[in-house]
């Protein structure tokens, strides 16, 4: 009987838990200024007309080791582009909540100069999964980014 009893207390408590972690987040849940997974860089989301959009507010290197001058985009295929800084630079762009994840965005990856198209999913409070992907979303890579402050 005792068995019975703390079995029966393991599964309702079990259960309580896996409901208690499976939260449910609103559309500004996400914004506000996050760690890349390489925490190297912040990107501060914010929401436009309903889109959300994140660009660059800190880089834990800058500037240029050798002249001083700030970093640019110089992986863009766009040599137009290559001349602006990534300080400030729009890293993700244009993506709209669906109840579930932020979707139908893109993200571009300075260090390489491609643009991805992209989607967004609360894994916490503090932990923002980021998949990347070309044409199907198996087809990409995940990050994980990290709540933080400036």
């Amino acid at each position: 009987m005792k068995t019975f009893a703390r079995l029966s207390i393991f599964i309702f408590l079990a259960g309580f838990g896996l409901h208690a972690s499976a939260q449910s987040f609103k559309a500004d849940d996400v914004l506000g200024i996050w760690y890349n997974e390489e925490k190297d860089a912040k990107v501060e989301i914010y929401e436009e007309n309903g889109h959300y959009f994140g660009k660059v507010v800190w880089l834990e290197e800058p500037n240029e080791p050798e002249t001083g001058k700030p970093k640019l985009d110089d992986e863009n295929p766009d040599e137009e582009l290559q001349k602006r800084p990534i300080m400030g630079l729009l890293l993700v762009k244009d993506f709209i909540f669906d109840g579930k994840l932020w979707d139908d965005g893109e993200i571009y990856d300075p260090k390489s100069g491609n643009t991805y198209s992209c989607y967004m999913k609360m894994e916490s409070n503090d932990k923002l999964k980021v998949r990347g992907y070309i044409g199907i979303s198996l087809i990409g890579r995940t990050t994980y980014w990290t709540r933080t402050t400036l």
